[in-house]
C-alpha cells in the first residue's frame, strides 16, 4: 500500500515528461533576514504556477494561505526543516515538522535541508535517516536538499570555503540514506556538476537556484545541469525576487522541459519583459 501511494506521488512531484520544476517559497524559514516578496506568497505561488512550475516548496504555516493558488495538479512540498542561527558561517538545521503533518496538509513530498561537517553532523544524519525511515514507512517521497551549510552567499565563496567534495559526500550520503530525489547546489562548472549527478548513481538530482543571479547565467545553468542529467530545477529567490516570477519561471520550464538552449529562452524572456 505505502509503495503505491509513494507511486503516485511521485507522479505529480516528477511530471510525465519526467521533469520536476520546483519553485521554493520556504526562505522565512531559512533565509537570515525577510525577503519583502514573501510578503504575498500567495501571490508568488499563482505566479509561479501560471509560469509552468509544478511543485511549490514552503513550510506548513504557509500553504494555508498559498492553497487557492495552487492548481489541481500542482504538487506541494512540505519543508521539514529551519535554520537556528542562519546568519552564522554553519547555521544549525532544526526539524520542524513531522512526516505526518505533510500528509495530513495534502502534501506529495517533504524536503529536509542537510548540513554535514562540524559538531552536529551526528545529529543532522540521524535526523535525515529518521525522516527517510519515516518517508519509506508512510509512502511519502522524500526530497533531501546535499547543499552547502549555508546558501546565501556565492558558488565561488561556498567553494572556496567547503570544496567540491563536500558536495559530492553529500549528495551520496542523501542518496545513500533513501532519498528519492536530491537537490543539490551549482559546484562552479558542468563537468562537476555532472560528477555529483553520477555520486547518486541513479536517484534523481535537481539543481537549486542559489543566490541571485543574471537571467542568462540562471538558464545556462539549467541547460547544463539537464544536459548532464538533471530532471529539473529548484528556484526560489531567482523566481520570488525576479521583476516577473512568472516570466522566469516560464523560462525555466521551455529550457528544462522543452530543451530550449538559454540563449532562446532569455531572448523570449527579454522581449516578454518588454511588453
Amino acid at each position: 500500500m505505502t509503495t503505491t501511494g509513494k507511486t503516485m506521488r511521485l507522479k505529480r512531484v516528477i511530471d510525465p515528461a519526467g521533469v520536476s520544476v520546483i519553485c521554493a517559497l520556504d526562505h522565512g524559514m531559512t533565509s537570515p533576514t525577510f525577503l519583502e516578496p514573501l510578503a504575498d506568497i500567495e501571490a508568488r505561488a499563482r505566479e509561479t504556477v501560471a509560469g509552468g512550475a509544478n511543485v511549490i516548496m514552503m513550510s506548513k504555516g504557509m500553504i494555508r494561505v498559498a492553497a487557492p493558488a495552487f492548481s489541481p495538479t500542482t504538487s506541494l512540498a512540505l519543508l521539514l526543516s529551519a535554520s537556528a542561527n542562519p546568519d552564522s558561517d554553519r547555521p544549525e538545521i532544526v526539524q520542524i515538522a513531522e512526516v505526518e503533518e505533510a500528509l495530513v496538509l495534502g502534501a506529495d513530498a517533504v524536503v529536509l535541508f542537510t548540513a554535514l561537517g562540524g559538531e552536529t553532523e551526528p545529529g543532522m544524519i540521524d535526523i535525515l535517516s529518521a525522516v527517510s525511515r519515516e518517508c519509506a514507512a508512510l509512502g511519502m517521497p522524500f526530497i533531501a536538499e546535499a547543499e552547502f551549510p549555508t546558501t546565501y552567499a556565492t558558488v565561488e565563496a561556498l567553494k572556496q570555503q567547503y570544496g567540491f567534495e563536500y558536495l559530492r559526500r553529500n549528495v551520496r550520503l542523501c542518496a545513500e540514506l533513501g532519498a528519492d530525489i536530491v537537490k543539490t547546489n551549482w559546484p562552479g562548472d558542468p563537468e562537476s556538476f555532472g560528477k555529483l549527478v553520477e555520486a547518486t548513481n541513479g536517484i534523481p538530482v535537481v539543481l537549486a537556484g542559489g543566490s541571485r543571479l543574471e537571467d542568462r547565467e540562471l538558464l545556462w545553468r539549467m541547460q547544463v545541469a539537464v544536459e548532464a542529467g538533471a530532471i529539473g530545477c529548484s528556484v526560489g529567490r531567482n523566481i520570488f525576487m525576479h521583476a516577473s516570477p512568472e516570466a522566469i519561471t516560464r523560462a525555466l520550464s521551455r529550457v528544462i522541459r522543452e530543451r530550449w538552449s538559454a540563449d532562446k529562452a532569455h531572448d523570449a524572456l527579454a522581449e516578454e519583459l518588454t511588453k
